[in-house]
């Protein structure tokens, strides 16, 4: 599984720019589902047919990764860029970027005023974004128009490697969520017909889940994706409990109950299932952020619907990293439900 998670982290999918990650899961499912469609919107879904009369299930996972949009140009060549999702600024700084063009990609590298320069009050201060740059060694406006345009979409350059006993990657958030969901596609036995959903968007406003739930109105729903490692310095463990290595964890709450509080039905299928085959999970309340789901049950009368999530360190940097055991034991748990329904 490493090699799929491997395939999907390296490649590009900005907010609204996930064509290459869809690729990706339509390659890999096109021989192990009855029907694949892209919707308007440009989620991917594929679909396993049940018994005319079984349960309909949709398994979301977000295809899209937080990043980076060309806005401006200066005379000089010099790019100023926008964020794409949720950035902490000081993540960025001289870090190397790709341009995502039309004729290929283009490489840069982010910039600002060197330290040197910089006052005492400067320099204990984070660095704005709005004080960045992206050079791509252009010397002037219209050599750096030759090659990239306004409305280009950028990603930080980072590998998915190995490192030590864990993996590290970009775009985990929610790589790991769409490789759960391709293998839980290939490997179900269930007579429930089974919606493999890459949504769209989920960065910026969890537009995909909203469309495609709508659209298929399914009777229960599993939004696949990650949540907060608390196991390193930094962060006391009250306030992030997840360790990685002990399990992924299923959401009973996220953003204080603003987002997503499970269904109880659906709550009691995963714990009986976890406990029943001996997979290892976690149970966690949040105060955090939210995922698809908090758009899925909330749409047509409303969806039971809960969250599967592996812990991962680092997230919504270029830089995350997770114990590929708690991937392979989120598809193991999720097995286990679709054969009690």
């Amino acid at each position: 599984m490493d090699s799929l998670l491997k395939k999907l982290s390296d490649a590009p999918g900005v907010s609204g720019f996930e064509e290459e990650i869809r690729e990706i899961i339509i390659d890999e499912l096109k021989d192990h589902v009855d029907e694949v469609e892209v919707d308007q919107m440009g989620n991917v879904i594929t679909t396993r047919k049940g018994k005319p009369n079984g349960k309909k299930i949709m398994l979301a996972a977000h295809m899209d990764e937080i990043g980076l949009m060309i806005r401006y140009i200066d005379k000089n060549g010099f790019i100023k860029f926008s964020k794409i999702g949720g950035i902490n600024d000081q993540m960025l700084l001289n870090q190397e970027v790709t341009i995502h063009t039309d004729d290929g990609e283009v490489t840069g590298v982010i910039g600002s005023k060197p330290p040197h320069r910089m006052k005492e009050s400067e320099r204990k201060k984070i660095l704005d974004y709005e004080n960045m740059f992206i050079d791509i060694g252009a010397k002037t406006k219209e050599e750096a128009e030759e090659r990239v345009k306004l409305g280009d979409p950028i990603t930080i350059k980072q590998e998915f490697t190995k490192l030590g006993n864990f993996y590290k990657g970009k775009a985990l958030d929610n790589r790991i969520g769409c490789a759960i969901m391709i293998e839980v596609m290939k490997r179900a036995e269930t007579d429930a017909t089974l919606y493999g959903v890459g949504t769209v968007q989920e960065e910026v406003g969890l537009k995909g889940a909203k469309t495609s739930a709508f659209k298929l109105n399914p009777d229960m729903a599993l939004a696949l994706d990650v949540t907060i490692a608390g196991d390193h310095p930094g962060i006391k463990e009250e306030d992030a409990p997840a360790k990685m290595g002990k399990g992924p964890a299923v959401i009973l709450v996220d953003a204080s109950g603003r987002g997503l509080i499970t269904h109880p039905m659906v709550k009691k299928l995963i714990i009986t299932a976890g406990n029943e085959d001996v997979i290892p999970y976690q149970l966690e309340v949040s105060e955090g952020g939210t995922t698809d789901a908090t758009a899925i049950h909330l749409t047509r009368e409303g969806i039971p619907t809960g969250v599967i999530s592996p812990p991962t360190r680092y997230i919504h940097t270029p830089v995350s990293v997770v114990d590929m055991e708690d991937v392979e034991n989120a598809v193991n748990l999720i097995l286990a439900v679709l054969k009690r329904l």
